[in-house]
């Protein structure tokens, strides 16, 4: 078991955008099919101006976009095409924006992506509750142990309690005895993030910050009162789908299956025997999860793998192909569901579930999610954020977007994920820059 040792705050990191200044900010999703880098200025504004939550308008002033390479279900496997994916990608945001950068938040999708609930507790000295006692109890959380190999992504407070009262929001100024403090810990394997990290850091780049996936789609695609009304975020990517629980406005959970819409996409290629290419071509623009009367008798044209070798176009009814994607989109979405009774969070979320998420977008998926969750669906697109263009709207960008809202809530964090100047990550990119 290891210990974590609480670092210096959120609040003074590269991470974090303070309520009154203005900023540029450069984020960073690596994915398992696209990897997408967004550079933007984030200015103090109004409340009218903004969404609820937030405290800055978001402009982008850059976008670079590549196919993903050297990544497998958010899981660095190649590090020399996944740094190259990841330069060209950065290369064009730069260019776009006019300006180069040193550092960058990134999403976090592989490594087990887990969630841990633990309290902690101080004896207060003079009865009242002072900003000294919030930060002992804070201290105190930072002392919690995690499995060896495990790191921590995010420790976020999610209430406090006082001579066991729970539900506590801010309990400065009140009176009573002991005052405990209620954390959610987002971990993952420590392994996939230095990984991840050290193909960033071969691009002679820093890692201000890293974000658990789904927690950033959720930032990006929950509304109005949902977050505090309780909901959950499903991100369905390339080879992940992942979920964030939020409740009283707070992150309670998060979980991750290293399952996602590219499984659809070989189901496709191995039983039509045809390339990976045109398996997403089918599944984007021809599939459904949802079989129609005229599937049947509607018909579409393959071009198997060999063509090139004299085999001739088939044409198959629409129905085959509907058929091959039904059982794997059933597999996801039962297991995220059972994932969702597992959590204990179940009867939290109302009757809201979010599905954002390049996979969230095949044809039928929200009406085969209503049937599993037994819940109203609907599919989350990233809001409030200008500037984008039009390819970069869609659910496939949610968590990119959520990395560019988050600096502006990053102080409600209890510990940065090594993403400080001091940091390992710093560190390791400092010396490769030496070394290389």
């Amino acid at each position: 078991m290891s210990i974590i040792h609480l670092p210096r705050r959120v609040d003074q990191g590269r991470c974090h955008v303070a309520p009154g200044r203005s900023a540029t900010v450069c984020v960073l999703d690596v994915g398992s099919t696209k990897i997408a880098c967004l550079i933007a200025r984030l200015r103090p504004a109004s409340e009218a101006e903004l969404l609820a939550g937030r405290t800055h308008a978001i402009e982008v002033i850059g976008y670079g976009y590549q196919q993903s390479r050297g990544v497998k279900s958010g899981t660095v496997i190649d590090l020399d095409k996944a740094e190259g994916a990841i330069r060209r990608a950065v290369d064009a945001a730069e260019q776009m924006a006019g300006v180069t950068i040193e550092s960058l938040i990134v999403t976090q999708t592989a490594g087990r992506l887990a969630s841990e609930a633990f309290g902690a507790k101080v004896d207060l000295d003079t009865g009242a509750v002072r900003e000294a006692d919030i930060r002992r109890v804070l201290a105190a959380s930072g002392r919690h142990q995690i499995k060896d190999g495990r790191t921590a992504l995010h420790a976020l407070p999610i209430g406090y309690t006082l001579d066991g009262q729970d539900g506590i929001r801010d309990p400065r100024g009140m009176v009573g005895d002991v005052l405990g403090v209620d954390v959610n810990l987002v971990t993952s394997d420590r392994s996939a993030q230095d990984n991840l990290a050290l193909a960033i850091n071969r691009c002679h780049l820093d890692v201000d910050g890293v974000v658990a996936t789904p927690y950033a789609s959720g930032l990006a695609s929950l509304v109005d009162d949902e977050g505090e009304l309780g909901a959950v975020c499903v991100d369905i990517g390339g080879g992940t789908s992942s979920i964030a629980i939020f409740a009283d406005g707070n992150l309670v959970h998060v979980d991750a299956i290293a399952i996602g819409g590219h499984h659809v996409t070989m189901d496709i290629a191995h039983c039509l025997s045809i390339r990976v290419d045109e398996a997403e071509r089918l599944k984007t623009l021809q599939g459904s999860a949802v079989a129609a009367a005229r599937d049947e008798r509607d018909t579409i044209t393959i071009h198997p793998v060999g063509e090139e070798d004299g085999t001739a176009p088939q044409t198959i009814p629409r129905l085959t192909l509907n058929t091959i994607i039904r059982p794997r989109v059933d597999e996801i979405l039962e297991l995220i569901r059972d994932r969702l009774v597992a959590s204990g969070f179940s009867g939290r979320i109302g009757r809201r579930v979010v599905m954002t998420g390049g996979g969230s977008q095949l044809t039928g998926l929200t009406d085969v999610a209503r049937h599993v969750f037994g819940r109203p669906v609907r599919l989350g697109r990233p809001l409030g954020v200008k500037g984008l263009p039009i390819a970069a709207r869609g659910a496939a960008f949610s968590a990119v977007i959520g990395l560019l809202i988050y600096p502006q809530l990053a102080p409600a964090s209890l510990f940065e994920a090594q993403g400080n100047s001091t940091g390992y990550f710093a560190r390791m990119g400092r010396w490769l820059r030496e070394s290389f």
